[in-house]
């Protein structure tokens, strides 16, 4: 079941799987995800058999809601940087709420691609609600993880991370780090959650190759670890 709603003003929409869900999936989700995410919804349907609610809510400018600090390789707009603990505060403080309201308690994934794979991996350090992240092709090469992630423990149990084996194949020299960044944060992960509570998985493949797919892959593994 599928419906488009409004939770405190953002635009969400909220796919149920079973009568009774016992988990929750959180995806912010771009304009260019918008014709995906039925897909990746199947995907992970498709896939497990726990019963759940995933709530996929529309970011309408994709650096500014979320980035965690600013990086002009990201983007020169003053106020890139200063709004992903809003979009922490709307999940963490009302949609989840929300939807506890509705369906009870639930243990709850965060999830995204790109950039919004970069604030699930952020969120996952400033906040206690989720008991798995689901990484996509995270931003990691933005300026200063590697020294944000090794001063900040996870707080969820299980994280879930990938990359495209052509991702780091790149001339930009910024982005060129984003595996030498995800192989660190793997080993810090390894480290601090143990292995069996996370993984580095490669795709075949570019930044842009696959996206629901891979997304639903992390999503599935997540919801096998946690139930």
């Amino acid at each position: 079941m599928k419906e488009v709603k409004k939770i405190y003003g953002r635009e969400c929409m909220v796919f149920r799987e079973g009568e009774q869900p016992a988990v929750l999936l959180i995806q912010p989700i771009g304009a260019h995800e918008r014709e995906s995410i039925d897909s990746q919804m199947a995907i992970i349907a498709e896939s497990v058999t726990v019963p759940l609610v995933m709530v996929a809510f529309t970011i309408t400018d994709w650096e500014r809601e979320l980035a965690p600090w600013q990086d002009p390789a990201l983007s020169r707009a003053k106020d890139v940087g200063e709004c992903a603990g809003e979009t922490l505060h709307f999940v963490a403080d009302k949609l989840i709420p929300s939807i506890k309201h509705d369906y009870g308690e639930l243990l709850i994934v965060l999830g995204g691609y790109s950039l919004a794979g970069l604030f699930a991996l952020w969120a996952s350090h400033e906040c206690s609600l989720f008991s798995a992240v689901a990484a996509v092709s995270p931003s990691v090469w933005i300026a200063g993880w590697r020294d944000f992630a090794s001063q900040h423990r996870v707080k969820a149990r299980d994280v879930y991370l990938s990359l495209g084996d052509r991702e780091e194949r790149t001339r930009n020299k910024a982005f060129a780090q984003v595996g030498a960044n995800i192989r660190f944060e793997h080993e810090l992960l390894q480290q601090s959650l143990g292995a069996e509570h996370c993984t580095l998985e490669w795709n075949t493949g570019n930044h842009f190759a696959d996206n629901a797919l891979r997304t639903a892959k992390g999503f599935v593994w997540c919801i096998n670890h946690i139930v």
